[in-house]
């Protein structure tokens, strides 16, 4: 839902006199790929190669970001041409009108109860930027869309929460009290809406609803006010103008955010089978340096990072926002080697390490230096969640029989750490950080804590 680039991507197909002849390899892209990327083409004439790589990288970036391939026949890639290359296009950037700001300005000076919700477009420092001086100016509470906790500062009293995954109830219910939203930067899917309840697609407040792509704005959720234009540009002009702030505005700031805290997940406590993942993440954040990439594969493990890893709105976190597992690892491998000079830390569950922990493999050929961490509890812990839930006490097909990742990542060449216990835990971090090369670690986590906030226990009922 909340994508924050696009991504052209490039697929060898086979030679034109081949094709729409079944030969071994050969693959229709156009129907293949067509209903997920925002378009797809097969260049055959080199000589427009360059253009439509420009296109298509252009395409990738602007409006709603999303992918794009290009499939090249093998014996156009062999065939020669003088095309040039052509520069990547300039990026568009619509300014917001004056009269939209004023009419936003207006609406805003109306409410007491104003919840701004700031999405992916806001990613880059002028957004972040221009985020916090809007929330600071107005007194406006921050609501983040999924995977998104680290554009704003988490100890800031005006942040109202993460829209995630399933976040509890009362929460949901707090933020609905709103009298106005304003969405800047998010599509409003729904994961950042909890399944358009926030708000509805007939809202119960008024929406103001702020997106570069205008097939964006009211496309599911009516909005009042539509505005078609840079978030980032947005919210910097709406910081400009003085407004009046309601009396009520502060107390109803403070709810959401003190709300928030308390939703944040217990502290790191004793589990009977195994370590509380909070251990690890508050090892690790004592100690990361302050422009440390975090990656984040899909799963409940990633809870933990959320809730305890201390966001200021200046990190960069990489998150899986499609939900698909496999990314922690290769995307801690391409931040280590795009960044070399950052440490990237990338976190993954024991199903998502076993999908493609080999990319270490790739981070050893390149001399990657990532600390990978993994949350070994033996089980796939979000789907055994849903089990639990919903038939507890029958399992089926979520048990995991792990190798000993430590032992593992060695074969490697890598530095293989185990944790088992808080001790350990903090002893891993140390080592890992003032290790000069790639390092793992394995921490044994329990499967009774599923989540910072549910145990096999209590969904069970005991």
């Amino acid at each position: 839902d909340e994508g924050d680039e696009g991504h052209c991507v490039l697929f060898g197909q086979v030679a034109t006199w081949e094709r729409h002849r079944g030969a071994f390899q050969e693959v229709d892209y156009a129907a293949f790929l067509g209903p997920i990327c925002k378009y797809v083409e097969e260049v055959v004439d080199p000589a427009r190669l360059p253009e439509a790589l420009a296109r298509a990288v252009h395409a990738a970036q602007t409006g709603t970001p999303g992918p794009v391939a290009l499939s090249l026949p093998e014996d156009m890639l062999e065939a020669a041409a003088d095309a040039v290359p052509i520069a990547p296009l300039p990026r568009p950037a619509a300014a917001p009108a004056d009269a939209a700001v004023a009419r936003a300005a207006e609406m805003l000076a109306k409410a007491e109860r104003p919840l701004l919700i700031a999405g992916s477009a806001l990613e880059g420092p002028r957004g972040r930027a221009a985020l916090a001086r809007a929330a600071e100016a107005h007194r406006l509470p921050v609501a983040l869309t999924f995977k998104m906790q680290h554009l704003f500062d988490n100890a800031s009293p005006l942040y109202a929460g993460h829209l995630g995954f399933k976040i509890p109830a009362p929460q949901v219910q707090a933020m609905a009290e709103a009298d106005l939203i304003l969405a800047v930067g998010t599509r409003l899917g729904d994961t950042p809406t909890q399944g358009w309840r926030l708000p509805k697609t007939e809202p119960e407040q008024p929406v103001i609803h702020v997106h570069e792509d205008p097939a964006a704005i009211g496309r599911v959720i009516r909005a009042e006010l539509g505005v078609a234009a840079d978030p980032a540009a947005f919210l910097a002009a709406l910081a400009e103008r003085n407004l009046p702030v309601p009396a009520g505005r502060g107390p109803w700031a403070e709810g959401l955010n003190r709300r928030a805290l308390a939703l944040r997940g217990p502290a790191p406590q004793p589990r009977p089978d195994g370590l509380d993942f909070g251990h690890v993440v508050l090892a690790l954040a004592a100690r990361a340096p302050g422009d440390a990439i975090l990656t984040m594969d899909a799963g409940n493990f990633s809870g933990w990072v959320h809730a305890h890893w201390p966001w200021d709105g200046t990190q960069q976190a990489l998150g899986a926002v499609g939900g698909a597992m496999g990314g922690g690892v290769p995307g801690a491998v391409a931040a280590a080697l795009r960044f070399p000079e950052r440490r990237a830390i990338g976190f993954s569950g024991d199903g998502g390490a076993l999908m493609t922990g080999s990319e270490l493999a790739t981070a050893a050929a390149a001399g990657a230096k990532p600390i990978i961490v993994i949350s070994d509890n033996g089980t796939y812990g979000t789907i055994r969640l849903h089990q639990e839930k919903a038939y507890p006490e029958r399992v089926s097909g979520t048990a995991l029989r792990n190798p000993d990742f430590a032992a593992w990542a060695r074969s490697f060449g890598a530095l293989g750490l185990t944790a088992a216990t808080p001790e350990e835990a903090e002893a891993a971090a140390e080592a890992a950080f003032a290790h000069d090369g790639m390092a793992v670690i394995h921490a044994k986590t329990s499967a009774e804590a599923l989540s910072p906030f549910a145990t096999i226990t209590q969904l069970r009922g005991g």
